[in-house]
């Protein structure tokens, strides 16, 4: 039978939530902290552990099938990959930021300026599409100490909570690009089964992560108002109860709605309210 081969990040700021995604879609594999190939041994599949620079480039290439890496890295490397899946996590911003007493107050002030990056294609795109010529100075690693040693004047870099950017007396002033990570794979693997089946497995458990499973109390006569509320997947569970005029109501609630539907719910007369994480979600 056929092996997928799928890169993800050995260490790195990707690496423990994509191990804990493709756990959670059920794949069972040891031994990944010490060593650079872990098989699969319930599904065609082998984890190649590699630096995330590398992992579009492996991908591009056919070396692996298929990857996981942050956007920005994709677009820093320029590979020509297919898109499969957007994942939610690993989320940052790439921003330009100066030290806190500088003039640099907008893009067109950095006319002429130094900025020092890990990220110079991306970088080079965006000041060449707003017109505005400066000195790109490439480093790997360290980047916000630039400014204060004198190295440059600006810098743009990957921001997550900008708590370094606040501990090396940095403002950012412009974000340029924001980033997640994301599943890819050479082009035209989106249509082998093997990729599609993964697929579907990733999206049950992003779909899960984004809902709550909820059960109910309601008196019989207020069920239509529950299930304007809470129309479920499909439509909800009703389930009588017995006590006379009552049924219990099961079924699903989106998480950025959660507390604003509770408090709908129980205007409307819903008791014994129990809301449980969701493990997967199948369509």
């Amino acid at each position: 039978m056929k092996t997928l081969k799928i890169a993800i990040q050995k260490s790195g700021r990707l690496n423990e939530k994509s191990v804990q995604l493709l756990k959670n879609c059920g794949l069972s594999f040891e031994n990944y902290k010490s060593s650079l190939i872990s098989t699969v041994s319930n599904f065609p599949l082998e984890i190649l552990f590699l630096r995330d620079d590398d992992i579009p480039e492996y991908v591009q290439d056919g070396i692996a099938d298929i990857g996981i890496a942050g956007e920005n890295v994709i677009a820093e490397t320029g590979v020509d990959v297919s898109f499969l899946q957007e994942l939610g996590f690993g989320k940052c911003t790439l921003k330009l930021a100066v030290q806190n007493h500088s003039q640099i107050q907008k893009i067109s002030d950095l006319e002429g300026k130094s900025i020092a990056t890990s990220y110079p294609v991306i970088l080079k795109k965006f000041l060449a599409e707003n017109k505005v010529n400066s000195e790109i100075r490439t480093i790997s690693g360290s980047v916000e100490i630039s400014p204060g040693l004198g190295l440059s004047d600006a810098i743009f870099d990957i921001v997550s909570t900008g708590g370094t950017l606040k501990s090396n007396g940095l403002k950012p002033f412009a974000d340029v690009m924001s980033s997640q990570a994301v599943l890819i794979g050479r082009k035209g693997i989106e249509n082998d089964e093997l990729v599609r089946e993964l697929i579907q497995r990733i999206q049950s458990v992003l779909r899960a992560r984004e809902t709550k499973y909820v059960v109910l109390n309601i008196e019989k006569k207020n069920l239509p108002e529950i299930v304007k509320l809470l129309p479920g997947v499909k439509s909800p569970t009703v389930v009588p109860l017995a006590q006379e005029g009552w049924v219990a109501i099961h079924t699903v609630i989106e998480e950025r709605d959660f507390w604003e539907k509770i408090n709908s719910l129980k205007a409307v007369g819903a008791q014994g309210i129990v809301v449980m994480p969701i493990e997967k979600i199948i369509l």
